[in-house]
């Protein structure tokens, strides 16, 4: 008997090691992420890509550690079904794509860590009420500054000296204070290069092509495009009719001018979801929101399409190309 218990203890001690060794895994944290584009959007891999490799450098796989949620809308109305779903499925983080999504998902939580990877005004938009110490649920990275709108300006002017009337075409529903954010700087900058500045709300798609077509037959026309939800999902139709308009324009991120646009100039969106991981990182250790300041990006890129240039007619300066951090052909 005595030898049978024997048998029966050592028979049971590796059930027992594996036991007492899970037991001691650490839990699989979850972060849920929201991406107010398709998936099948093109930029939405690199975007995927710089987030993951992010992690990844801190140590987090999904083979071993982490399980990420995904979440893609194909328009904006989809926003507050899928923030629901991810506050619904009890993530320890949340990562939105941009300030509009943030506030989706903060309609859902308050509790839940927000990072947001872009937005150009969480004060203003109410995400936050300091940039130095968030004080709720959210923090995140910013995009633009207000004064933007005046850079935009002076580099698309550079470009075209030709030009003497410049569009801002936004959508007052998704833009950053509906429009209104980027819209002094835009405005000192027209008047001090001789232009005239002229706002061009769109709501919808439809109006996409009669206000740019209103533009494009005015003398020297010159276009900007805020950065909004609504015009990265609307792109290809903007770039479109820019181009047949042959209207120079300027975009806000790389991926405008990667899909046919004129000039972008802004923050490097994969370089944002990469950094946007430190921060995710630190809170599935336990930091606070509160102790994680709105960072702005320092890193600004001017890329220049010269196959777009030459399709609208132009024939840039030495000057203007050796501004450009990258010149697509």
């Amino acid at each position: 008997m005595r030898r049978r218990a024997i048998f029966r203890l050592i028979a049971g001690a590796p059930l027992l090691s594996w036991a007492r060794a899970a037991s001691t895994q650490p839990a699989l944290k979850t972060v849920g992420v929201l991406i107010a584009l398709p998936e099948t959007d093109p930029s939405v891999s690199a975007r995927v890509a710089g987030f993951e490799t992010g992690l990844r450098e801190f140590g987090w796989s999904a083979a071993r550690n982490i399980q990420l949620r995904y979440r893609f809308a194909e328009d904006t109305a989809q926003l507050p079904r899928l923030a629901g779903e991810l506050v619904a499925s009890a993530p320890d983080v949340l990562v939105a794509s941009s300030g509009i999504v943030a506030a989706a998902l903060l309609r859902h939580t308050r509790t839940i860590p927000i990072v947001f990877v872009t937005t150009s005004d969480p004060i203003g938009d109410g995400l936050v009420t300091s940039l130095a110490r968030p004080d709720g649920n959210v923090t995140g990275f910013t995009n633009s500054l207000s004064t933007m709108g005046g850079k935009w300006v002076e580099l698309l002017k550079q470009a075209v000296p030709d030009m003497s009337r410049v569009g801002m075409i936004f959508n007052p529903d998704t833009a950053p204070g509906g429009g209104s954010y980027f819209l002094a700087s835009f405005e000192e900058a027209a008047k001090s290069n001789a232009l005239r500045g002229d706002t061009l709300p769109v709501r919808t798609r439809e109006e996409i092509e009669p206000t740019l077509t209103t533009l494009g037959r005015a003398p020297g026309p010159g276009l900007i495009v805020v950065p909004d939800n609504f015009s990265a999902l609307h792109r290809d139709l903007i770039i479109a009719q820019a181009t047949k308009q042959r209207i120079p324009a300027i975009y806000p991120f790389r991926y405008f001018a990667a899909e046919g646009g004129f000039m972008s100039y802004g923050v490097d969106l994969p370089d944002l979801y990469k950094r946007t991981a430190s921060y995710v990182d630190r809170l599935l250790k336990g930091a606070k929101v509160i102790d994680l300041p709105v960072q702005a990006s320092s890193r600004l890129h001017l890329v220049i399409n010269l196959r777009a240039a030459k399709a609208l007619g132009l024939t840039l300066s030495r000057t203007m190309l050796a501004r450009a951090d990258e010149i697509l052909e």
